[in-house]
């Protein structure tokens, strides 16, 4: 009992007021005892020498004893009796996975309702929501790269950063090589037995420094496989060409040109898939892909500041007062 109560706060200390009635209960009892008691007028009381009271004599203020101390309990039990920390071991299966998006200006090509970029966002976070066991992270890329989240498993401060990814948002170009180097230096330390980088892109690779057979070349070293996803329809799509004040641009039909090649000789470098993507659907094919890798285990410590202690003092004063119930009608059942 006393290391259960070791480190306890209470949250509720205002339901302690109620000890007050207490002594008002036992103030009551006593009285209701006195009240009760019959008046016998004997000349001697050498009569009664030698009798011993009975056990339910003896007993007979157990009753109250009980329910008094079932109510100490409850009362105890609504003030909430807390620890003030506790720390909890888990283990889940997942794999750690960086997605690298293209946000170059020919994201915002119309072939997609409303735009390539819109619906792969979407895509993206629906595929989130479906790994809750997964370690993910963000790489976003145009005419260079940057890491917008590593690894976590923290996947609300995740999706909680799409709103603000806009098309164009970095300099000029696509740079599929720098795209997927970025990925691969934010998952290549990673201990899980199964990384993966989803790369998405609408384009060819046309600045930076490293070239994408490389960035390949570097995700295979590492053990790490590659989806990629080009992004696009076949033929012509409606693609900003000019732009005439900040966020607004001009459209015309142009050639949809993306480097199905090369992504395709990555994916294939590191034992991955690469996909075409001509709608959305075509997005979410990746999912049953990536459901069928193996998974590994990952081990966190979660750190919990307060848990809840309320629910044993409350079945003890539930049992105390079925117990003082079952003794009433039983034991010390009154006889006409």
């Amino acid at each position: 009992m006393i290391d259960y109560f070791k480190d306890i706060q209470f949250a509720e200390k205002q339901w302690f007021w109620l000890f007050l009635l207490l002594p008002l209960m036992i103030t009551w009892y006593i009285w209701r005892i006195h009240k009760h008691e019959a008046e016998f007028q004997f000349s001697s009381f050498n009569l009664f020498k030698g009798i011993k009271p009975s056990l339910k004599s003896r007993l007979r203020h157990s009753l109250f004893a009980l329910r008094l101390l079932a109510f100490s309990l409850l009362i105890t039990a609504l003030a909430r009796p807390q620890s003030k920390s506790s720390w909890k071991d888990t283990k889940t299966e997942g794999i750690d996975i960086a997605i690298s998006l293209d946000v170059s200006l020919s994201m915002l090509a119309k072939d997609f309702n409303p735009n390539r970029l819109e619906v792969a966002k979407e895509v993206i976070l629906n595929f989130i929501d479906g790994r809750p066991n997964d370690r993910i992270g963000l790489v976003l890329f145009g005419g260079e790269a940057f890491t917008q989240c590593p690894l976590t498993t923290d996947h609300k401060v995740l999706k909680n950063m799409f709103p603000q990814i806009k098309a164009g948002m970095l300099n000029q170009g696509t740079a599929i090589g720098l795209g997927l180097a970025n990925a691969v230096a934010r998952i290549k330390d990673s201990k899980a037995k199964s990384k993966v980088i989803i790369f998405i892109s609408d384009g060819v690779n046309n600045v930076g420094e490293i070239s994408p057979i490389t960035a390949g070349e570097l995700a295979k070293t590492y053990g790490i496989r590659v989806y990629c996803i080009g992004v696009g329809t076949h033929g012509k799509a409606l693609q900003p060409v000019a732009m005439y004040a900040e966020g607004q641009y001009e459209y015309d039909y142009v050639d949809v040109d993306v480097d199905e090649k090369v992504m395709t000789e990555i994916s294939e470098l590191t034992d991955g898939k690469y996909f075409r993507a001509t709608d959305e659907e075509s997005l979410k094919a990746i999912y049953s892909e990536i459901d069928k890798m193996e998974k590994s285990i990952v081990s966190e410590r979660n750190f919990s500041k307060k848990a809840e202690h309320f629910l044993p003092l409350a079945l003890a004063a539930f049992l105390l007062l079925v117990l003082e119930f079952v003794l009433r009608y039983t034991f010390f059942k009154a006889v006409p």
